[in-house]
Order: structure tokens, then C-alpha cells, then sequence
């Protein structure tokens, strides 16, 4: 039942109805079943989420007990992540949801750990994004648990360090919010770092390079200081629930490799659920101090299982039985998660002003890993169903490849992508899309090597991908220039890249190439072409001349031969008749002789 983001919601009468048909096929004692293992963690996460919302000032001793009455080891994600989505969604409440976590804290340092880890992560991604609201929400939360003793005086420095590095209107204003909520706690702790960030604060109203109402805000924590910090206590009094020796410190900075364990959000199957649950039970004991045997527990648990499966029942109402005895499994084929995701992206990009209000709410989605590419695609679906080409989305996917990498490693797959399916666009589409590239191109927002996939030749191009390439190299042109823009295509390091752009290995690819770019009016970009097809010509016919010339010499060679045969066999015959004539008049003497 798992989907893209890790699980998909199971309606109550769902629920019911699954707890119904285990329970008549045995499987209610089978604890080890992936079935039992989901609706107890979905129960878990349900009561932890119940649990953080009504948490207040004079309910939270009430609410601790009950909290560690869950597993908080198996659902610290869980804990984790309610607590923070809280705490954002109501800033007023950080300190009490501070001192929550700084009670678990005492008993279970791995979740406090994980929750500071998890902040100090969240503020870095807030700030790089210039997130006000959210920076400003977590800088508090940060505070509260210096102020708690969960993290240490040494990330608050930091903060602030960074915070009026490069002071800006709104790092400076979240910076006055900080150190109003942690400065009581530095004055004690550390009085000389807290001298040097007034110090700095100083510095920045001297030089006046921020907005009038933001030195207004500075002054007033001067006069904060000046109080002592009374109007902004670090622990109130009510709060003040741990014990200082039983206090945890965690040493983290913003410089740390953090590790958010974002598995532990999501419900994974468990091999040796009844050992984890059994050795939670002895922590719970030790927590909470609670005597009896093991017996009781057991029995406590199961009466407790009895009344979740009566209370799914009374939730799902009277719902019939399917025929048979296995359980109903169901899939989410549909991808709702990412229907919603893109209908979100949508709507952020038709509601923004202008490109940099909608890249700063983009870049707040959370999108998850392999998302990005969805983003990528969507941008570029928008840009194509425009009646003409906005630069409002070039500078949107422009601003994004430059913010994170991912993204450009995304826009070249939806390259590739969209070239080898350019054929599906309509002109005007097509036109969109070649031009949002080329304003990446340009830009040097998207490397050049997306050249790859193009070969430009008669067999591998069509109409439409023809089109697509006109469109793309003249507005890199247009807005390079030519000279320049052939400076890029000559680069011998890219060779390789635009080997298929401008191809030398056949000459009729070489002449198709050359005619194109001359029936674009980009024929400047052809000159290596041409000297390369004219070197070949060249070598074309200096090796036909020598071969020519080859031919030759093995003719004339074979003349010599019969010359040379010809005239020894003249000479022997000349021989022949010399000798035959010898013993002609050799015989005439013989005869008159005898005569």
C-alpha cells in the first residue's frame, strides 16, 4: 500500500474492515505481520499528532506521561516532525513545545538529537532561500532550546554571526528577534560574545546601510538590553521543568554534515517488532517508574487493541464483508501525490508577480528526491502553452539551475527529452520550447554538452526537429552574436559535444550541414566545415592522381618485360640459322672431296 511518498491514507471503515477479516482468519495474535505492524504505527502516529496539538502550559505535565506512554524510540520521526510543523504553524507556543522537547530530552537523547539536527537543517535550506517567515520561526525555536540547554550557547553565536555577516533588511531583523529571545541566557552564559554582537549591532546603525524601520528595531533591543532582558525571560518560571544536572547538550553547528534520517518519517517493516516493543516496555517502566509484571502489561495491551478494533468498527460503520477470506490489498495507481504536485507547481507559477516571487515560493515546495525533474517539465509544459515566448520563464528555470544543480541536471534529461519527441509539438509550441533552452544556453544556466543528442544530418532529423534546431541557434545568435557565439561551437574542448551538429565523418552529412546553416543565414558557423570538406575533396584527388600514377608505372613496367622477352628470342633464332649454315658448307666440302 506504499506509494511515492512512502504511504497512502487508509480510510477508517478501511481500517475496520482489515482488523475484522485478520481477526477471522487468526492473524490477531500474529504481531508479526506487515498488516498489524502499518495500523499500529498509523495508531502511533495519530495519538503523537493528537498529543503535540493540545499541548499547552497547564496541560503539559499531563501530557508527558501520556507522551512516553507511546514508543517514542520507533516513532521519533514521528515526534519529531509534529513537533516542528507545530511549532512553525504556531510560533507564539515555541517556548512550551522547547520545554517538551527538553523533558524527552533527559529520558531520550536520540530524539532531542534528531530534533536539533533537523532544525539547524531546516534554518540553513531557509536562509538560502530567503525564507523570512520560516527563518524567522526556527531562529525562535533555536533559541528556545539554547535557553532549554538542548543545544549549545556556541550555535546561538553562530547564528548571529551569520545572521549579520552580510547584513541585509530582514537578516538583521531576524537577528533582533534572536537575540531578544536568547540574550538573558548569553548574558549569563557568555557575556563577552553577547558584547561583541551588540558590538556589531553598533556598527550597522553607524553605517546606515539598512532601511530606517529596521534601525528603529536595533534601538529597541538596545533598550531591551538595557532592561536586562525582563520582558523576555529564557526559561519562564512555569516551564522550568528539568533539573540542571539532568539536563542534555548537544554541541551541533551550522558547519556540521547533518543527517535527517528522513526514513524514520515513514512507516518500514519491522522483523523483530515484538522484541523492539518488548524492550520499549522496560524503558517505559524505567521512565515512568510503573511496577507490575509482565502479565499485566500484556493484558493492558490487549484490552487496548480490543477497543481500537471496537472504535475502527464504530468509524467504519456497517460495511460489507468482501467474498473470501484474504484481505483487500489497494494500490494507488492513480498518483494523486503527483497530480497534486503538479497542479501546486501550476498554480504557483500563474499566480507569482513576477520570476523571482515564483522561484522564492518554488524553491519552499518540498519536493522530495526525483521531484525536481517534475518541476522541470512543468516549467517548460507552461512556458509551451504561452501565444508567444515569456522571458518570465526563462528566468525562473534560469534562477533555479543556478540555485541547485539539481536542476540542471534535470533540464538536460528534459532536453533530450523534448528533442527526441519534438515531433509531437505544434510550431508555435515548438517555437516556446527551442527558446526557453536557448535563454539557458545563454545564460550558461544548462551546459552545452545537451548538444550531444542532436545530429544533424537527413537520416537522424525530421521537419519538426529541423525547426527546432533554426529556432535554437538563432536566438543564441541573436543574442551571443555571431562571432561569439562561433567562438563556442569552435572550442576544442567541446569537440566532441558538437561532433553531431556539425558532423566531418560523412561528406554528405557535411554538405547537409553546410546547406542548412547557409538556408538559416547563420553560414559563418560553416567555415570549419567547409575547409574541412575541402581538405577532403583535396585528398580525394591527390590519392586518385596517385593511384593514377600507380597505374603507370606497373604499365610501363609490364612493356619492359615484353621488350626484353623479344629480343632474346630473335637472337637465339639468329644462332639457330648460323649453325644450320655450318654444317651446310661443311657437308658441300666433304662432297668435293670425294669428288
Amino acid at each position: 500500500m506504499t506509494g511515492r511518498t512512502g504511504g497512502v491514507y487508509i480510510p477508517p471503515f478501511k481500517l475496520a474492515q482489515m482488523r475484522a477479516q485478520m481477526e477471522a482468519e487468526g492473524k490477531k495474535e500474529d504481531k508479526s505481520s506487515k498488516d498489524y505492524q502499518r495500523m499500529t504505527w498509523e495508531a502511533l502516529r495519530k495519538s503523537i499528532n493528537g498529543l503535540i496539538n493540545k499541548v499547552n502550559v497547564s496541560n503539559l505535565a499531563h501530557i508527558v506521561p501520556e507522551l512516553f506512554q507511546e514508543n517514542l524510540v520507533r516513532g521519533r520521526g514521528l515526534f519529531v516532525r509534529a513537533v516542528m510543523k507545530a511549532q512553525l504553524a504556531s510560533p507564539g507556543f515555541t517556548h512550551i513545545y522547547a520545554a517538551l522537547v527538553a523533558v524527552v530530552n533527559t529520558k531520550l537523547p536520540e530524539v532531542g538529537e534528531l530534533l536539533l539536527r533537523r532544525v539547524i537543517f531546516a534554518f540553513r535550506r531557509a536562509y538560502k532561500r530567503r525564507d523570512k517567515v520560516v527563518a524567522t520561526g526556527l531562529v525562535k525555536f533555536i533559541a528556545h532550546l539554547v535557553n532549554q540547554q538542548v543545544a549549545h550557547e556556541i550555535l546561538a553565536l553562530q547564528i548571529v554571526e551569520v545572521l549579520l555577516g552580510e547584513p541585509t533588511d530582514d537578516s538583521v531583523e531576524i537577528a533582533v528577534a534572536f537575540v531578544k529571545d536568547v540574550g538573558m541566557l548569553l548574558e549569563e552564559v557568555s557575556p563577552k560574545g553577547l558584547r561583541a554582537i551588540f558590538e556589531r549591532f553598533r556598527g550597522i546603525l553607524h553605517e546606515g546601510v539598512i532601511d530606517k524601520r529596521v534601525q528603529y528595531t536595533i534601538e529597541g533591543l538596545f533598550a531591551v538590553r538595557k532592561s536586562n532582558f525582563v520582558d523576555y525571560p529564557a526559561i519562564p518560571e512555569s516551564l522550568d521543568l528539568v533539573e540542571k544536572e539532568d539536563k542534555i547538550t548537544f554541541e551541533m553547528s551550522l558547519d556540521d554534515d547533518i543527517n535527517k534520517e528522513e526514513m524514520l518519517d515513514v512507516f518500514r517493516f519491522d522483523p523483530d517488532y515484538e522484541a523492539n516493543e518488548r524492550t520499549w516496555k522496560e524503558i517505559k517502566k524505567e521512565i515512568l517508574g510503573e511496577s507490575g509484571s509482565e502479565a499485566d502489561d500484556e493484558s493492558g495491551s490487549d484490552e487496548e487493541e480490543e477497543s481500537d478494533e471496537e472504535e475502527g468498527r464504530q468509524e467504519g460503520g456497517a460495511v460489507g464483508m468482501p467474498g473470501g477470506n484474504q484481505v483487500q490489498v489497494v494500490y494507488d495507481m492513480t498518483e494523486q501525490d503527483l497530480v497534486n504536485l503538479k497542479r501546486t507547481i501550476y498554480l504557483t507559477i500563474m499566480s507569482s508577480a513576477g520570476f523571482e516571487e515564483a522561484t522564492h515560493k518554488l524553491m519552499k515546495l518540498d519536493l522530495k528526491n526525483g521531484q525536481e525533474m517534475e518541476l522541470c517539465l512543468m516549467l517548460v509544459e507552461c512556458c509551451s502553452q504561452e501565444k508567444t515566448y515569456l522571458k518570465y520563464y526563462g528566468f525562473i528555470a534560469c534562477r533555479i539551475c543556478l540555485l541547485n544543480r539539481v536542476y540542471q541536471d534535470a533540464f538536460e534529461e528534459v532536453f533530450k527529452e523534448q528533442y527526441s519527441t519534438i515531433h509531437r509539438l505544434e510550431t508555435n509550441k515548438l517555437r516556446n520550447v527551442a527558446k526557453i533552452f536557448a535563454h539557458l544556453l545563454y545564460s550558461d544556466s544548462l551546459p552545452w554538452t545537451v548538444f550531444e543528442c542532436i545530429h544533424l544530418n537527413e537520416e537522424d532529423t525530421t521537419s519538426s526537429s529541423r525547426i527546432f534546431i533554426k529556432i535554437l541557434c538563432q536566438e543564441l545568435s541573436e543574442q551571443l552574436g555571431l562571432a561569439k557565439l562561433k567562438e563556442r561551437f569552435s572550442d576544442p574542448y567541446m569537440e566532441q559535444a558538437f561532433a553531431g551538429l556539425f558532423p566531418k565523418h560523412d561528406p554528405r552529412a557535411t554538405r547537409f550541414a553546410i546547406n542548412f546553416f547557409v538556408s538559416i543565414g547563420l553560414g559563418g558557423l560553416t567555415d570549419g566545415l567547409r575547409t574541412h570538406l575541402k581538405n577532403y575533396q583535396k585528398r580525394l584527388v591527390e590519392e586518385a592522381q596517385a593511384a593514377a600514377l600507380r597505374q603507370a608505372e606497373e604499365s610501363s613496367d609490364s612493356d619492359s618485360s615484353s621488350s626484353s622477352s623479344s629480343s632474346s628470342s630473335s637472337s637465339d633464332s639468329s644462332s639457330t640459322s648460323s649453325s644450320s649454315s655450318s654444317s651446310t658448307s661443311s657437308s658441300s666440302s666433304s662432297e668435293s672431296e670425294s669428288d
